[in-house]
């Protein structure tokens, strides 16, 4: 079986390597599924990596995959589901048993089972909270008690802690005799008084490269980064890329060490929060690829019936001069030039603003600063394409005074992108509201009314 799995690697040696399953591959489960060979199916669960099952059960029909999960549930390695989408991951546990799904959880980290259980319906977290061990449930329910998104509900529960008068030899010793009761993997040995309070940190290599002799106090470093366990996720992962952590404690409300994030836990927040704004500026959701098509329809009507909107308040300004386009055909004509390259300008200053808010690069201090900044770049654009597009207009229609209506407008509208593509998200985030959402239709609305305005008002002046 060892051989088949290399179908997901090049086929000759000119092919580029490709780190997702083969297509061939994925054909050759289907078939196996289709003709319920379980020696087969077994076999390549067995050997696939846990990020490949789950590419597997992305790329499946809805069928072969629910089939999948019913008849060889058990075989799926349990660190499948944490790598998955978190709407699928929602439709595969939802063809499981509770007990099918405390076995999982039983087999992950706490941080891994918390993200598992935490999107699950009410009712399903407590029949599969009642199957689990008295030791695991109540770690789990204590991260329930965290908000969501919240530094509680990333953490890991399993951490390694020492007092403070032990000796490096006494340290090492204890960590080689209570190996199989350590964490998977950490970085850091924490140094705890009675009551829990922490006192320092030892990186793992300090301790090894001291002598055993040396006393622990002696080594642990006083400045740590602690974590409070209500702060919100975003800010966590903030805390780490300024600080440069590879990991971090967090503490309850009594200052009191119950978990530790590490790298890993902030690379796929990272992750999850860009993906989480790209897709809210196009006004849909995450996992919209495995949701049923009547949901998904649901959830993105709202934002185009709103875009239905703004494109109607374009045309009413367009209908003030229905007149002086009557005059002039070619207004019609020209007409979309102004608006979508306002629109693409204040997109781009729009998506700079947006991430400088999201990695807190913009602040009261620096704000106004970036607004005159941007308003800069389009005043400068818009001279730029001022005189492109005057002359190309000029010279198409045999119009220069035509020519100079587009140009002035164009500038005036590359201007106003510059200034609200940016001024938009701040004001919004200032506003309390979340620039990622509403900053794109706020912006189409102003650039397509002023581009219009502009443009259309300039040529009633000067051309009727």
């Amino acid at each position: 079986m060892d051989d088949e799995i290399i179908l997901s690697g090049p086929s000759d040696p000119g092919e580029e390597m490709s780190i997702y399953l083969a297509d061939s591959l994925i054909q050759e489960i289907v078939a196996a599924i289709r003709t319920q060979d379980s020696d087969t199916v077994n076999g390549f669960l067995r050997d696939l990596s846990p990020a490949d099952t789950a590419d597997l059960l992305a790329k499946i029909g809805e069928d072969y995959r629910m089939e999948l999960l019913s008849l060889y549930g058990d075989s799926i390695n349990p660190g499948a589901f944490v790598e998955m989408d978190r709407e699928l991951c929602r439709a595969c546990l939802s063809v499981l048993s509770s007990t099918q799904i405390a076995s999982i959880i039983s087999a992950l980290e706490s941080d891994d089972a918390l993200g598992l259980l935490g999107p699950l319906d009410v009712d399903v977290q407590r029949a599969v909270i009642r199957k689990l061990s008295d030791k695991t449930r109540v770690v789990l329910e204590e991260g329930l008690s965290f908000p969501e998104h919240s530094a509680g509900r990333l953490m890991k529960r399993e951490f390694v802690a020492i007092p403070q008068f032990w000796t490096v030899g006494k340290t090492i010793d204890y960590l080689r005799a209570a190996s199989t009761d350590l964490p998977e993997d950490f970085l850091n040995i924490y140094v705890l008084s009675p009551t829990f309070n922490i006192i320092g940190e030892i990186p793992l290599n300090r301790l090894l490269r001291s002598l055993r002799t040396v006393k622990i106090e002696a080594l642990a470093l006083d400045h740590v980064h602690t974590i409070p366990a209500t702060m919100d996720q975003e800010e966590a992962a903030h805390l780490f890329r300024r600080e440069n952590l590879l990991s971090a404690p967090v503490v309850d409300d009594e200052n009191r060490m119950v978990g530790v994030i590490t790298s890993d836990d902030i690379i796929d927040v990272i992750d999850m929060e860009a993906e989480e704004d790209i897709l809210k500026m196009a006004g849909v959701d995450q996992g919209d690829l495995y949701r049923a098509a009547m949901s998904t329809s649901g959830a993105r009507f709202r934002w185009l019936f709103i875009n239905l909107l703004t494109a109607i308040a374009a045309s009413i300004v367009i209908s003030l001069f229905d007149g002086t386009i009557d005059q002039i055909v070619a207004l019609a004509i020209l007409m979309p030039i102004v608006a979508s390259m306002g629109g693409n300008a204040g997109t781009q200053t729009l998506t700079v603003a947006v991430r400088a808010l999201a990695t807190k690069e913009i602040s009261g201090t620096n704000m106004f600063r970036v607004i005159g900044k941007e308003t800069m770049v389009g005043a400068l654009n818009g001279i730029a394409f001022a005189l492109i597009t005057g002359a190309v207009t000029a010279l198409w229609f045999s119009d220069y005074v035509l020519g100079s209506v587009i140009a002035m407008a164009m500038v005036i509208n590359m201007i106003v992108a510059g200034l609200f593509g940016a001024g938009i998200p701040i004001l919004v985030q200032r506003a309390g509201g979340d620039p990622a959402i509403s900053s794109t239709v706020l912006l189409t609305t102003v650039t397509d009314v002023v581009g219009f305005f502009a443009f259309l008002g300039l040529a009633t002046l000067l051309m009727a």
